[in-house]
């Protein structure tokens, strides 16, 4: 079954908490996830979801989700979207006095912590080609 995950990553990309829909296309705001993440503030370097049908992108949702984070917490977070076959990661960019620059790239090592999210997304190992 294809589903977005949710994992929070904290130093040394040690998975904080995790929550999952029943969804391949959306990830339902949730008052328990909203809990972890605050409860868990200080600890958090990244939010990192998936898109199982694929889109290397933030979407709209994406981006409201986060800078309604990044406002709440006071900081900037690292943000991944993890597809199929990539990793896209966003890191807080430079802020002007007009807009903030995000910085998003592709990753190419990828973190160990992307076999096991895709896996909990019901997405196989040889659909990334390796």
């Amino acid at each position: 079954m294809l589903r977005e995950v949710c994992f929070l990553i904290g130093v040394h990309d040690t998975v904080l908490w995790s929550d999952a829909s029943q969804s391949p296309t959306a990830l339902p705001d949730s008052r328990a996830r909203w809990q972890a993440i605050w409860s868990r503030r200080k600890h958090i370097i990244e939010v990192a979801h998936t898109h199982p049908l694929g889109g290397a992108e933030f979407s709209l949702e994406d981006e409201t989700t986060m800078a309604a984070l990044d406002a709440a917490l006071g900081r900037r977070l690292r943000y991944a979207v993890i597809t199929p076959t990539q990793l896209l990661r966003r890191l807080p960019g430079e802020r002007t006095e007009t807009c903030e620059q995000p910085d998003d790239r592709i990753v190419e090592a990828e973190p160990w912590w992307t076999t096991l999210i895709r896996s909990a997304s019901g997405l196989n190992l040889s659909e990334k080609g390796d």
